[in-house]
């Protein structure tokens, strides 16, 4: 029906005439919400035609060009992605404002004020919350684009100098001609309440950069005698391996776990240079196993935690209780369950009737089912949480710039054959090492990875040891003699073989 002020006058159609047709709030309140899918419908039912096809032509185009990149986007695009965090947060901001401002001109370009008063407001506040629905979204990613450029700010902070190592990287060749990159994971637990850094963790991602087909190489934190790579400041003061004096009779700290702190403590080996400890530990993990290591990740343990709580839990297979605290005041119970992130760091920390070799096995199987529980849909749910956990655990020398590179080799990884091999007894005796063993299995995993398929079966090496609870060796006990429960020591296997699986359902 025409109202009668807009009646036909010169023959002239009544949709062209002084504002439009008039609608019911039902009929507004739906041109309104299409609009919010489709620009510029509402502009065209009101008659508005220069406006409408401007609003649809422009929507349209941007639509058919957001589909072009994402049907050619790959991991590539992801990386580079990183790079460009400020401006992706300005555009959704941008588009907040600007949906915001769509839905609300479109409800005034249909004339609501030919409404009945309680119609106005009844399609104005729905007209209002609709706004605001539409632009959260918007507003929400340009948010997290924002809070994950500060949080790889601080975590990526390129250091001075030159070369690869020191932020520079060449577009053409980012990996320097080399086929594998190695980094050397770290798990420690400094912080303001402790003194002194004890890297508890050490494990090497020795990763193809061709396939991603990843060996984590594991070395036992008690290993003795550690050698220094000959010439460096470290060998010439250790050069039968690295030994300390006892700091209480028949007690020592010169294990591999100690060498980040030694170097701190001593800047006058290297010229006064001060935090030595990571690139020292660099070296001397990478001349043991016979690799180059090129940066490092230490994860802060207790920050560790947090992560996990930030996720909403871990579900893992406990297949016995783990007791846990300087007087066993905790345990972990046994079966298939989903532990807090305080959980999870005992059950992987625990020396409580067990010893390092076993700790270095459930390591493993907490960082398994992190790689597979850590879902898309939960971290962007939890996504402010995690970034603020992040900043808080994560300390590493990989130069920003090469996120951009190592984002798609993340994702090679997530879909190749990720192998382990533990340095532990009996393939190796930690009181006194067989260093060129330990670089000969290195060769023979790394070879061994190169042919290996996702989803291939291996025979895990090594086993868990005899109970054993010192934190630091004495100097009189034997070295521990661990009974393997699997053949085949020095093969590697899945990174989470010998875990368990938890059901779909806990783990969902």
């Amino acid at each position: 029906m025409v109202t009668p002020d807009l009646a036909p006058r010169n023959g002239a159609p009544p949709a062209t005439r002084r504002g439009g047709p008039a609608f019911d709030a039902t009929a507004l309140i739906g041109w309104v919400a299409l609009s919010a899918v489709l620009p510029g419908a509402a502009h065209l039912r009101a008659g508005r035609w220069r406006s409408g096809l401007l609003l649809l032509g422009g929507y349209l185009t941007v639509v058919v060009a957001v589909v072009c990149v994402a049907l050619g986007a790959d991991a590539g695009l992801a990386g580079r992605a990183l790079g460009w965090l400020g401006q992706i947060s300005l555009v959704f901001g941008a588009c907040a404002v600007a949906w915001f401002w769509l839905v609300i001109r479109s409800y005034v370009v249909l004339r609501p004020g030919r409404l009945p008063r309680r119609g106005q407001v009844l399609t104005g506040l729905v007209a209002g919350v609709l706004a605001v629905t539409v632009a959260v979204p918007f507003a929400i990613a340009a948010r997290y684009a924002r809070v994950s450029e500060q949080t790889l700010d601080s975590l990526f902070a390129a250091p001075a100098g030159t070369g690869q190592a020191a932020g520079v990287v060449r577009q053409e060749d980012p990996w320097a001609g080399r086929d594998r990159v190695n980094v050397l994971l770290l798990g420690g637990d400094w912080g303001d309440n402790r003194i002194g850094m004890r890297t508890d963790s050490l494990n090497v991602a020795s990763v193809d950069v061709r396939t991603g087909n990843t060996v984590l190489l594991g070395l036992p934190r008690n290993l003795e005698h550690v050698r220094f790579p000959p010439g460096s400041a470290m060998a010439a003061r250790f050069p039968f391996g690295f030994q300390l004096p006892e700091y209480r009779p028949g007690w020592r700290e010169d294990l591999l776990f100690s060498v980040w702190q030694y170097a701190d403590d001593h800047p006058e080996l290297f010229g006064g240079r001060r935090n030595m400890g990571a690139e020292v530990l660099k070296e001397t993990v990478g001349y043991t196993l016979g690799l180059r290591i090129d940066w490092y990740a230490l994860v802060n343990i207790w920050g560790f935690a947090k992560m996990i709580d930030a996720l909403g839990g871990l579900v893992v297979s406990v297949d016995r209780d783990i007791v846990y605290g300087l007087h066993d005041e905790g345990v972990v119970r046994a079966g298939t369950r989903r532990l807090n992130g305080t959980e999870a760091l005992w059950y992987a920390r625990s020396r409580t009737f067990s010893d390092d070799f076993d700790r270095m096995h459930r390591q493993r199987c907490v960082l398994g089912a992190l790689l597979s529980q850590a879902d898309p849909a939960t971290v962007l749910t939890r996504f402010t949480e995690i970034a603020a956990a992040t900043r808080r655990m994560l300390s590493t020398d990989v130069p920003r710039p090469m996120l951009e590179h190592l984002v798609p080799l993340a994702w090679k990884v997530k879909h190749a054959a990720i192998t382990g091999l533990q340095f532990v007894p009996p393939l190796i005796n930690t009181a006194y090492p067989d260093w060129d063993r330990i670089r000969l299995l290195t060769a023979k995993a790394i070879r061994a990875s190169e042919h290996a398929r996702a989803g291939a079966s291996a025979t895990p090496s090594g086993a868990p040891s005899a109970p054993g609870r010192h934190r630091h060796r004495h100097r009189n006990s034997p070295p521990p003699s661990p009974t393997p429960v699997l053949p085949s020591p020095g093969t590697p296997s899945p990174i989470d073989d010998g875990c368990g699986a938890p059901s779909a359902a806990m783990a969902s």
